[in-house]
C-alpha cells in the first residue's frame, strides 16, 4: 500500500504546470488578495469558478489532494461551529434584520442573516485554499524558490522553502516505512484496534521518525556548506524559466480579478446584502 502524500508537487502535463512559477506566485497573491478583500457572495462566486476551472485545467484528481479536502472541511466545520457559539447573532449585526428560521435552546436563534453569513465565510474558504492547494501541488520547489527570488526574496529564504517542500513527502514515506516496520513487530496501528489505543502506538513512530529527520537534516546542511552555498550575494536558477503570452495573460487576468473586487468592494461595501 502506498502512502498518502499531503502538500505535495504532482507533476502533470497540463496549462498550469507549464506556466512559469513566478507567475502563478503572482496569480497566487492576487487571487488570494481579491477573495480577502470582500464577502460579496457574487464576487466569491466568480472567484469560486475561476479556481475551478483552474483545477480543472491542472488535470489534478481530487483524489490526490483527497486528504488535505478533508482536512480542509473539517476545519471549516469546526470553524463555522465555534463561530455560531460565541456569537450567533453576527449576521443580524451585518444584515440589520433578523430572520428567525427556529430557536435551538437558551440565546440561540438560527437566523437567515447568520446562515447567510456563515456561507459566506464557507466560501472564502472554498475560494482561496483549492488554490493554494493547486499553486503547490503544480510547481515544481526549485522553480518556486526561484520565484520568490525573482519577486525580491532572499534565495536563502526562498531556498529554505524549497527544501521544506522538498521534505514533506520524504517524511510521509519515512513516516509510512517506520509504521509497517511497527506493524510488523506487533505494534497494531489499524482500524480494528481502538481509537486512544492507536494514538499511543503511533506516538512509538515519532522518536525514530524524529531521529531519521534529524539526521537528513545535517546531511543537507554538511552538503551545502561542502558546496559553498550562500557564499555570494545571488545566484542563477537552473529551473527559472522566460515568460511566455501565457504567463502575461494570467498575470492579466489576476490584475482584473483583483481590480473588479476593489471596485465592487468599494462601491457596493464588503457585503452584498439581500434583504435591503
Amino acid at each position: 500500500m502506498s502512502a498518502k502524500t499531503v502538500l505535495n508537487y504532482l507533476p502533470k502535463d497540463s496549462v498550469i504546470h507549464r506556466l512559469t512559477g513566478t507567475t502563478k506566485l503572482i496569480f497566487f497573491l492576487l487571487f488570494t488578495f481579491a477573495s480577502m478583500l470582500t464577502y460579496n457572495t457574487w464576487i466569491l462566486i466568480g472567484l469560486f469558478a475561476v479556481s475551478l476551472a483552474a483545477f480543472k485545467l491542472s488535470k489534478i484528481k481530487i483524489s490526490e489532494i483527497q486528504f488535505i479536502l478533508v482536512f480542509m472541511l473539517i476545519f471549516l466545520a469546526l470553524n463555522n461551529l465555534f463561530i455560531f457559539i460565541f456569537d450567533p447573532g453576527q449576521g443580524t449585526n451585518l444584515y440589520g434584520t433578523r430572520h428567525v428560521l427556529c430557536h435551538l435552546f437558551w440565546r440561540y436563534d438560527l437566523t437567515a442573516e447568520q446562515l447567510f453569513y456563515q456561507l459566506n465565510i464557507s466560501m472564502k474558504y472554498f475560494v482561496a485554499l483549492p488554490v493554494a492547494i493547486l499553486f503547490i501541488s503544480s510547481t515544481n520547489p526549485s522553480e518556486f524558490a526561484a520565484s520568490l527570488n525573482s519577486i525580491g526574496i532572499p534565495y536563502k529564504i526562498g531556498y529554505s522553502v524549497a527544501i521544506a517542500l522538498r521534505y514533506i513527502p520524504d517524511i510521509q514515506r519515512d513516516y509510512h516505512s517506520i509504521s509497517q516496520a511497527q506493524q510488523a513487530r506487533g505494534v497494531e496501528l489499524g482500524k480494528n484496534e481502538k481509537f486512544f489505543v492507536r494514538i499511543k502506538n503511533s506516538v512509538s513512530i515519532l522518536l525514530p521518525l524524529i531521529l531519521t529527520s534529524l539526521n537528513r537534516i545535517d546531511t543537507i546542511s554538511n552538503a551545502m556548506e561542502l558546496r559553498g552555498f550562500g557564499k555570494h550575494p545571488k545566484r542563477t536558477w537552473y529551473t527559472k524559466r522566460p515568460f511566455a503570452k501565457m504567463d502575461v495573460l494570467v498575470i492579466v487576468i489576476g490584475i482584473l480579478l483583483l481590480t473588479i473586487s476593489a471596485v465592487v468592494t468599494v462601491r457596493f461595501g464588503r457585503f452584498y446584502n439581500p434583504w435591503n
